[in-house]
């Protein structure tokens, strides 16, 4: 046998930070940041907004042009691309194109930024378009709801749908810096303030009981929309998600996802409501489905199968919907289930609770105890 072989790592280093008023001419946290990484050459500034996010501060884009006034080494963009937020933004590669036409038209390159301010749709979309454009254009992430602060944004995966399946198209690529700035918060509605919290129960369940126990005894703080309570949430979470992405597979190269607890069917329902459920609130029901499961299954007690419910249910979620039922192995949900096998490349792994914060990982689940699950649940 006659081959050449080599092997090589990279090193990747990124910062989470954590402020109000990020555009406020007082705040120098993104000005330090550009500063530090700066070089002789002089680097564009590239800017793709949620359109919501600039309807609810329509002075942002003003803020924006005058951060940057004077700063030497650094010239933002005259035109800032607006793009529709939430799952639409990812469902046709119209968006895509956009800002790859910016790419092209405005010159830039491998030392300018892109930056994404916005929800975890609006992310995923400019960090894959980022990524794949001149192999590789540095972008920063400002997200806007508490779903992106606390989960997606802080993450290494962007992606759009293609072909009627979630994150077909995408890429594993850091951001170079994510800014989460607490008071695009403000201006959420009611239900996007709850929804992004689903995620926070999912990670307290698979990795950290004290944190759970925290949601359960805050849950009416964070329900009335206390911000102290929210911040400590959301930093607690992007703690929880950095150690997990520093534990061994980041890109995701084998079969395990526990960060995907109670995704199998959240994926699928969203896209069975036409995305009309949010992505936090189906990953609320599939939380439910899975932890019922586990119950059923003699992996969980009863007790804590309950609480879970209990939990979810002080948040303010629903724990079923008609598109979560499981008649026979020909209920719509389940076409998630091999969606998720292929996803994961053939072989099934999905993430089961053995007790509240500890994960276990099976290959298999069986129809019928789901369709139990879901009759307790629709029950309760």
């Amino acid at each position: 046998m006659d081959y050449i072989e080599q092997s090589f790592e990279i090193q990747f280093r990124y910062r989470v930070f954590f402020t109000n008023h990020l555009f406020s001419p007082g705040n120098p946290l993104f000005r330090d940041f550009l500063n530090v990484t700066a070089s002789g050459t002089l680097k564009k500034i590239f800017f793709v907004v949620d359109r919501g996010v600039a309807d609810s501060h329509p002075d942002l884009q003003i803020q924006i042009r005058d951060y940057f006034a004077g700063m030497p080494g650094y010239t933002p963009i005259g035109e800032m691309l607006l793009v529709p937020g939430g799952e639409q933004v990812k469902n046709t590669t119209a968006y895509f194109h956009e800002i790859v036409d910016a790419v092209d038209h405005y010159g830039i390159d491998r030392h300018s930024y892109i930056v994404g301010i916005g929800g975890g749709a609006v992310l995923d979309l400019v960090g894959y378009a980022s990524a794949v454009s001149h192999r590789g254009i540095k972008h920063i992430r400002i997200p806007t709801t508490v779903l992106s602060q606390n989960d997606s944004g802080v993450g290494v995966k962007n992606g759009i749908n293609y072909k009627g399946k979630k994150n077909f198209l995408g890429t594993f690529v850091p951001p170079a810096a994510v800014f989460n700035d607490y008071f695009f918060l403000t201006t959420l509605s009611d239900r996007e303030w709850r929804s992004g919290m689903a995620e926070a129960v999912k990670v307290a369940l698979i990795k950290d009981r004290s944190f759970f126990e925290w949601l359960e005894n805050n849950a009416g703080l964070l329900s009335r929309r206390n911000m102290e309570a929210m911040q400590f949430l959301i930093k607690r979470c992007a703690a929880l998600h950095l150690q997990h992405i520093a534990g061994g597979d980041p890109f995701e190269l084998g079969s395990s996802r526990p960060l995907d607890f109670g995704h199998w069917s959240a994926h699928k329902v969203e896209q069975l409501s036409d995305f009309g459920i949010r992505h936090g609130e189906a990953v609320a029901m599939g939380i439910a489905l899975d932890s019922a499961y586990s119950w059923l299954s003699g992996r969980l007690k009863e007790e804590d199968a309950k609480r879970i419910i209990a939990a979810l249910k002080s948040l303010g979620f629903a724990v079923a919907h008609p598109l979560m039922e499981i008649h026979n192995e020909e209920s719509p949900v389940l076409r998630g289930l091999n969606e998720f096998r292929e996803h994961l490349g053939g072989q099934l792994t999905v993430m089961l609770l053995e007790a509240i914060g500890k994960g276990v990982e099976v290959h298999e689940l069986d129809i019928d105890l789901l369709k139990r699950a879901g009759q307790w649940l629709k029950a309760l």
